[in-house]
């Protein structure tokens, strides 16, 4: 682009420059000029950073790579700097943006930067009052003020009709934009007396068509996928009559594939989110997650939007432009048919089927929804019928083709939809054919450029190309009759025309749009050949401009050179999303569907159209997208012709959506894309400097001598004559004299702001001369008549002092004498004071020492007799430690040496024969007992609750036998003597009983034999139960880690406790079940009373008396076995463990058994009593939920088990 200051020579020390550099996006960096080389044709500048600051880097530049900086603010419209050039048009956009100044005029361009935040200080009604019927520039830019002009030139205008055109990349703000026109149009034209409120419709439709048609992309979470031109009609009296709204190029191929993390159109998202129950029930409605169509994409919710609130929203909208209850329970059947649609999803090799039953079930849904038959659906998305001069051929089609009939089915759904409701609200709002004018509203798509470029990206530009046409034809229109109103001389200025773009894209023959068209007609043909064919037809040897190029990496990719730059398109997708056909098949079910809105969105159609006709073999109606866009394009600029336009263009300051941000590259590029650029380099082409005479007196009118301001010219012709003859004096020849106004060429500007600058710099250095003489002769005059003030006043000064000196001296002789007196007194007070203070002290001291020593003594008698008590106490505890200590000790001692004895009895082998035949019947009785264990433990349960009131009981009998106890111990004492006697009388009669002692012997020795063998025997027994025993441990020790581990629930492991827990006393009554043998003392005993029952009354009295000696210490055993039961009653945290590790409640248990001499003798209560107070302890554990418990008695349970098998033979 073209600059003003090209010459040399316009630079000067000091002044601030735009430095071309290619490190930064936007290509130019800010800098000053520190010294003219080479006579000015290169500059030594000092960069600066971004804020402003001198990051002190010194750069050699040519001077014509320099921009010089605009002076002054940032200026509301870009026409009137100084310097209009690319970084000038940037920085000052920048400046206003920083500013939340977001609109600036560049002519009669209207720049819309998106702030990506709410100004709402800058709209509402207030505003729209201030810039109502205020001329275009009064006020600051907004986009109220040209939609303003426009209403405001359609009513002067002779009523002529205008058209705003808002343009932009996504993401910039035109559907905003547009709205705030609409709103600012109902504001001027609306009216009160009309039932329709047209105003109202016509706002209303925003809401409408976004859900339908708007959806998340990239660069924007609320992007218009669709062109939109809406014509507002007013009557002869400026009023709202009527609306139409027309739309281009919907973007088809989102319904059916989007990318991640871009979404669907919108009114998906909100049906899935906002249908009531009732809805989704007969819409057969999931979450959106489930939708094939949708879930293609992570992204379902955009920040900040409720998807229920936005569908409640459009049925609202749907109310006002009149759509029925009826039609809207329609319109979301039909959306709700294409989503199941997209779900049903096809299998098989050669010919498609269903995939599963989940695509059953969606094509049924969808099938109902649309109003047709689900059979005749699948046939008509599995299979093609092709009409033969013989008859009709049903074939069917492979998944794949079945899958693009589907998608192809969707799109063309959704795409009627979308037409049906435009056209609706057009019928609902009304045209007024009897309009006197219109506006028209263009809120269109701006110029698209990605990394990856297909057919819509095509399109978009090729509409861009057509509206940069005719803005380059409307600006070098406006320049020229700006021109021609200030009467000055011009010549023809020469524009970039596109034409040649646009005959490259729809020229017939051999256009790109016809090659597409020819190639889509070939049902075979493929990307590989269109691009072939482009490349032939369209190389750069039949392309004069060079527009159409292969690129070097993209096989079937090429690139057009537009006006915004080039851009590479993939023909990968070209001809599939050229071709919009309906599948005969699919018309003739639709269009007999119960469905009412399916049957109109697919009427009967036209019988001139056949596909069946004879010789016929098209299986679909074949219509071409981008003739049909092409031929849009031309009937929407055969309608802007007939129009005065007005341009908006919206500007994304950063591509993060950040409030304050603003990326000067990506800036600089929408500027070039959106024209604005260009429309400077007209304007730099003729005279892009243009004062006023006014303003251009007073700042150049220092050229004159003396110097003129504008104010000394009352007449118009007396500012152009001063204005002419200051350009003769400077030395400018590239200027023209308009009616109002001084037009200079590029170039001539800066001459002048250097001239302007050099006879600054030389009157300034005067005025510093003249300022500082004077300065310093004010000085010397302030001093020296400061200098005499200081003298007068320091004669005073010495006088007034010494006056003041012996006044004083006088006045300290009697000041002394009080003083001397006070002090006297004062002293005398305070030792008087200090006197009674210490003897209080001193008083007081003695007294709280005496009842401190009081206090003392009481606390140490107090400690001396809580000391002696500890010691005694504790004394007494470690005596009773150590006694405990050594009682066990000695009875370990003689557990171990008893079992010693018993294991060298038990490894005879004759024994281990008769105790494997044994234990071999034990376990087949213990299978069978098996189950009669598991009914027993239910049967135990209900007995637990019986013992309770057992043990009530026992409790109770427990004090009688107290005294019963007393009452023993004193017939034990005469029975001790009775015994005495007997053994005296028995020493006389052991004479005459030798005989009868031998024969006894002999019966005791078989007695011990026997009984010898029977314990082998049970030893045996018990070592293997104790064995099972312990396994059955380690699976109860397994079980606790794997619950820990797998944190099974509370249900399971209580099952699996049970299950061990019911083995173990099922072994613990195998054991108890055991034949009980008798001791043979007690049998020797008995045997010795049967033979000598007739002997006498002696021996009488002594058998009883043994008999009554073992019942005392049955009963005395009992009585501490209750002691023990007591103590397992006990609270576990009062027991605790043992040093070793042990659970306290096994060591308790083994010690008294062990005390009692339990394991010498044979099968008894104890035990049984003992494992159902364990039992009790562990099922009350477990029905509290207590874990620590329960962990604690199956720890003692274990500990217990594995200790006993150790001291048994």
């Amino acid at each position: 682009m073209a600059r003003d200051d090209a010459d040399a020579g316009v630079h000067v020390s000091g002044a601030h420059v735009w430095v071309r550099d290619s490190r930064v996006d936007s290509g130019w960096t800010a800098g000053e000029v520190l010294e003219l080389l080479d006579e000015g044709k290169k500059l030594r500048v000092k960069l600066e950073d971004e804020s402003g600051h001198r990051d002190g880097e010194v750069v050699e530049k040519i001077a014509e790579e320099c921009a010089l900086h605009n002076p002054g603010r940032n200026v509301e419209d870009m026409t009137r700097l100084s310097y209009l050039h690319e970084p000038g048009v940037l920085h000052n956009l920048h400046d206003r943006y920083r500013a939340d100044d977001i609109y600036t005029y560049t002519g009669s361009i209207l720049i819309a930067v998106n702030p990506f935040q709410k100004l709402p200080h800058l709209y509402g009604k207030p505003m729209m009052e201030m810039y109502r019927g205020t001329p275009i520039g009064d006020l600051s830019p907004h986009v109220y003020a040209v939609a303003d002009a426009s209403y405001k030139a359609m009513r002067t205008d002779q009523g002529k009709s205008q058209s705003i055109l808002v343009s932009g990349e996504s993401g910039a703000g035109k559907t905003e934009t547009a709205k705030l026109i609409m709103n600012y149009f109902a504001f001027m034209g609306g009216r009160t007396d009309d039932d329709r409120y047209v105003e109202k419709q016509v706002l209303e439709s925003n809401p409408l068509l976004e859900a339908f048609g708007n959806a998340k992309t990239v660069r924007n979470d609320n992007s218009s996928r669709f062109g939109k031109y809406i014509q507002i009609q007013f009557d002869v009296h400026g009023r709202i009559s009527g609306a139409a709204i027309k739309t281009y190029l919907l973007e088809r191929s989102r319904v059916v594939n989007i990318n991640d993390p871009e979404r669907n159109y919108h009114v998906f998202y909100q049906l899935c989110a906002g249908a009531s129950e009732e809805e989704k029930i007969n819409l057969n409605l999931k979450p959106a997650q489930e939708y094939r169509y949708l879930n293609s994409s992570r992204c379902f919710d955009l920040d900040g939007v409720d998807n229920a609130e936005e569908y409640r929203r459009t049925r609202r909208a749907m109310d006002v432009v009149g759509i029925s209850k009826e039609e809207q329970d329609n319109v979301f059947r039909i959306a709700a048919a294409i989503l199941h649609l997209g779900n049903c999803t096809f299998a098989g090799e050669d010919e498609a089927v269903l995939m599963d039953q989940n695509a059953e079930e969606h094509l049924q849904s969808a099938a109902a929804l649309l109003g047709v038959n689900a059979n005749a659906l699948n046939k008509a998305l599995t299979t093609r019928t092709i009409q033969t001069l013989e008859g009709s051929i049903t074939s069917p089609l492979s998944p794949n083709s079945a899958a693009e009939g589907r998608d192809s089915l969707a799109k063309t759904l959704y795409s009627k939809l979308f037409d049906w409701l435009v056209a609706h609200i057009n019928r609902s709002i009304g045209q007024d054919e009897s309009a006197a004018s219109h506006i028209g509203v263009l809120d269109i798509y701006g110029f698209e450029s990605f990394k990856s470029n297909d057919f819509e990206q095509f399109c978009i530009n090729f509409a861009n190309e057509k509206l940069q046409q005719h803005f380059n034809e409307h600006v070098f229109k406006m320049e020229q009759q700006e021109y021609q109103a200030e009467q000055i001389n011009w010549s023809y200025i020469d524009f970039v025309d596109n034409q040649d773009v646009l005959d490259l894209i729809e020229r017939r023959p051999f256009g790109i749009l016809d090659i597409i068209d020819e190639q889509c007609r070939f049902p075979s043909a493929t990307h590989e050949e269109l691009a072939l064919k482009m490349y032939s037809t369209l190389k750069e040897d039949n392309d004069p401009t060079k527009r159409f190029s292969k690129p070097k990496r993209g096989q079937y990719a090429f690139t057009i050179r537009h006006y915004a730059g080039d851009v590479t398109y993939e023909a990968n997708n070209f001809l599939d999303k050229n071709k919009d056909f309906v599948v005969v098949e699919h018309q003739n079910l639709l269009s007999n569907a119960d469905q009412p809105l399916t049957r109109e969105l697919f009427p009967i159609e036209d019988p001139t159209f056949s596909p069946n006709k004879k010789g016929s073999r098209a299986a679909y109606k074949f219509s071409s997208v981008g003739t049909r866009f092409k031929e849009q394009l031309h009937d929407l600029m055969a309608a802007l012709a007939t129009t005065e336009p007005w341009y908006v263009r919206c500007i994304k300051p950063n591509a993060h959506a950040s409030p304050g941000a603003f990326e000067r590259g990506s800036v600089l590029h929408q500027l070039r894309c959106g024209g604005v650029l260009e429309a400077v380099r007209i304007s730099l082409a003729g005279f892009p400097t243009r004062r006023g005479y006014g303003e251009f007196l007073d700042r150049f009118g220092l050229f004159s001598s003396p110097p003129w301001a504008s104010a000394k010219f009352t007449r118009i012709d007396d500012m152009r004559a001063a204005t002419e003859e200051l350009l003769e004096v400077a030395g400018v020849k590239g200027y023209e004299l308009g009616v109002s106004k001084v037009f200079l060429r590029a170039g001539e500007m800066a001459k002048l702001d250097k001239k302007r600058r050099v006879l600054l710099d030389k009157a300034a250095t005067r005025i510093q001369s003249y300022a500082k003489r004077y300065l310093v002769r004010s000085e010397f005059l302030r001093v020296r008549e400061a200098t005499i003030v200081i003298q007068a006043y320091t004669r005073g000064f010495i006088a007034r002092r010494e006056f003041e000196y012996r006044r004083r001296e006088k006045a300290s002789i009697v000041l002394q004498k009080e003083f001397r007196r006070w002090l006297a007194r004062r002293k005398f007070l305070r030792i008087r004071q200090a006197t009674i203070s210490a003897q209080s002290y001193y008083r007081g001291k003695m007294a709280r020492k005496r009842a401190m020593a009081l206090k003392y003594e009481k606390s140490a008698i107090i400690i001396q007799s809580s000391w002696r008590k500890y010691r005694l106490q504790s004394d007494f505890r470690k005596n009773r430690r150590a006694a405990v200590a050594i009682q066990c000790a000695w009875r370990v001692r003689v557990a171990k040496r008893e079992l010693r004895h018993r294991r060298m009895k038990a490894r005879e082998a004759a024994t281990l024969l008769r105790d494997k035949a044994v234990l071999e019947e034990k376990f087949a009785h213990a299978t069978a007992t098996l189950e009669k264990v598991k009914n027993q433990r239910d049967e135990l349960r209900r007995d637990f609750k019986e013992y309770k009131v057992l043990l009530e009981n026992v409790k109770d009998d427990l004090a009688s036998e107290s005294e019963r106890r007393k009452c023993l111990e004193k017939d034990l004492s005469s029975f001790n003597a009775t015994i005495e006697r007997l053994k005296a009388e028995l020493l006389e009669e052991q004479e005459g009983r030798a005989a009868d002692c031998e024969a006894l012997n002999a019966s005791l020795a078989e007695l011990c034999r026997r009984r010898d063998e029977r314990e082998a025997e049970l030893l045996s027994d018990l070592e293997a139960s104790t064995n099972r025993i312990s396994e059955l441990q380690a699976d109860l020790h397994r079980e606790v880690q794997l619950k820990e581990a797998a944190q099974l629930s509370e249900a399971e492991a209580h099952a699996s406790y049970e299950a061990r827990a019911a083995e173990v006393i099922l072994l613990q009554k195998r054991l108890d079940e055991t034949p009980t043998q008798r001791d043979p003392l007690s049998t020797v005993d008995e045997t010795r009373l049967s033979q000598n029952r007739n002997v006498g009354d002696t021996a009488r009295h002594q058998a009883e008396a043994d008999v009554k000696l073992k019942r005392m210490q049955l009963e005395r055993q009992n009585e501490d076995m209750d002691s023990l039961l007591k103590v397992l009653a006990m609270p576990t945290g009062e027991i605790g463990f043992s040093p070793d590790g042990i659970p306290g409640i096994a060591v308790v248990t083994f010690a008294s058994l062990a005390e009692w001499k339990a394991f010498e003798a044979e099968r008894t209560h104890t035990f049984d009593r003992i494992m159902s107070a364990y039992a009790r302890a562990v099922e009350k554990a477990n029905s509290e939920d207590d874990d620590a418990t329960l962990a604690y008695w199956l720890s003692s349970h274990a500990s217990l088990l594995s200790i006993l098998p150790s001291t048994l033979p």
